[in-house]
């Protein structure tokens, strides 16, 4: 790893690489927990329990973590660069990865060839909060930050506008603010699950942040900062959540037992992201990098690896986590195109039944976390070695 010569920063990737291993836990346990397609959620406090909930929050720092450092990533990558070239760049990567996510990542989470069901998920969602990124970063600094702050403290007073029907308003909000199931033709349907405007207000928090690993910037101010600002958002979080004050759409209730107690209190919202959610994730990410920033070890550079080729990573799980839960089916002589999950499977309840225990899904994740190291790694060589090459800032 010492050979390999970057100037990125290495904390940041390492926070980056974090959250995309954690996140693939989550994907794991989408295809392989048992019933997980058919209503065995871990929010659900009929049939849940602390270590199923568990880990799925664990995997909730993912998707603000790694939105708010594409934020992060913009910023230094126009430290030098007229702001027009900036502009353009986030543009136009913004549009590839609404193609990405409508055509490429669909049909990996699927395998259905004909589109029956499009969900616009995180990286929908990035795409377009990078195209929003690139139209604001014309303005006074201190006016975007101000900006993002009103929106991540704001939002959740837009929660009881609700709209209803295809209406070219309504759909408008569900991309912005609800969220919506739709059907769109006889046979499609489409899911706006990640609603972009808290998005949009995580991703310029995240490019305002990256003034503080500016040239110019000291590691004391810096380091200040990380623990103040961490610290403050946790603070928040209990303190907004435990009064039960604004800061969720739903509140959380004493329950019959002290673990589904605490499940309720942590089940904070993340379609959209409430400001509870951002600030228990976004906290404790701050007190990450503050904690790690002089850390160097075998753990960081396995880490540094995934954050280092995290798009490369994401799509490259996605396919391989799919294409395992196929093989799963093959060897325990199950049919495989349980796994073409078409609108007609995903209704049918075929599916129920289907899954492997939670110990499993742990096991399966790790298998493949270091099943894809060598080829991110690799990966991330090659990116190095090239960066004369325009298009590798795409992938």
């Amino acid at each position: 790893m010492s050979s390999i010569k970057s100037n990125r920063i290495e904390s940041i990737d390492v926070l980056r690489g974090l959250v995309m291993v954690i996140m693939a836990l989550d994907h794991v346990r989408d295809y392989f927990h048992i019933n997980a397609f058919t209503g065995n959620y871990p929010e659900n406090l009929e049939s849940t329990n602390i270590i199923l909930f568990g880990t799925r929050f664990i995997t909730h720092y993912c998707a603000p973590v790694f939105v708010f450092l594409a934020g992060t990533s913009a910023f230094l990558y126009g430290q030098n660069k007229p702001k027009k070239q900036l502009s353009k760049f986030l543009i136009t990567r913004g549009i590839w990865l609404i193609f990405v996510e409508i055509f490429i990542n669909n049909f990996l989470w699927w395998f259905d060839v004909n589109f029956g069901f499009i969900n616009l998920q995180v990286i929908w969602a990035i795409g377009l909060c990078m195209i929003v990124l690139g139209i604001i970063i014309y303005l006074p600094k201190r006016l975007i930050l101000a900006l993002g702050l009103l929106i991540v403290f704001g939002h959740n007073a837009l929660d009881g506008i609700i709209k209803e029907g295809d209406s070219i308003s309504s759909i408008l909000w569900y991309m912005l603010h609800q969220g919506q199931f739709l059907s769109f033709a006889e046979g499609h349907y489409v899911s706006f699950s990640y609603p972009i405007l808290p998005w949009i207000g995580v991703i310029v928090l995240g490019y305002c942040f990256g003034e503080f690993y500016a040239k110019d910037t000291s590691k004391a101010f810096r380091k200040k900062w990380l623990l103040y600002i961490g610290t403050s958002a946790i603070i928040s979080f209990f303190m907004l959540r435990g009064f039960n004050f604004y800061a969720d759409l739903v509140p959380w209730t004493l329950q019959e037992t002290s673990e589904k107690t605490v499940i309720s209190f942590f089940n904070v919202t993340k379609y959209p992201p409430s400001l509870a959610y951002l600030l228990i994730t976004l906290g404790p990410a701050l007190l990450f990098l503050y904690f790690i920033e002089t850390i160097k070890n075998t753990a960081t550079n396995f880490l540094l690896v995934f954050g280092r080729v995290p798009f490369f990573y994401y799509m490259l799980h996605i396919f391989v986590i799919h294409l395992g839960a196929i093989l799963g089916l093959l060897l325990t002589g199950k049919d495989w195109k349980l796994m073409i999950l078409d609108n007609e499977t995903m209704t049918s309840g075929i599916l129920q039944g289907y899954g492997y225990s939670l110990v499993t899904v742990y096991l399966i994740w790790i298998v493949i976390v270091l099943a894809l190291y060598p080829i991110c790694k690799t990966y991330m060589q090659y990116k190095t070695n090239n960066k004369d090459k325009w298009w590798l800032s795409y992938l």
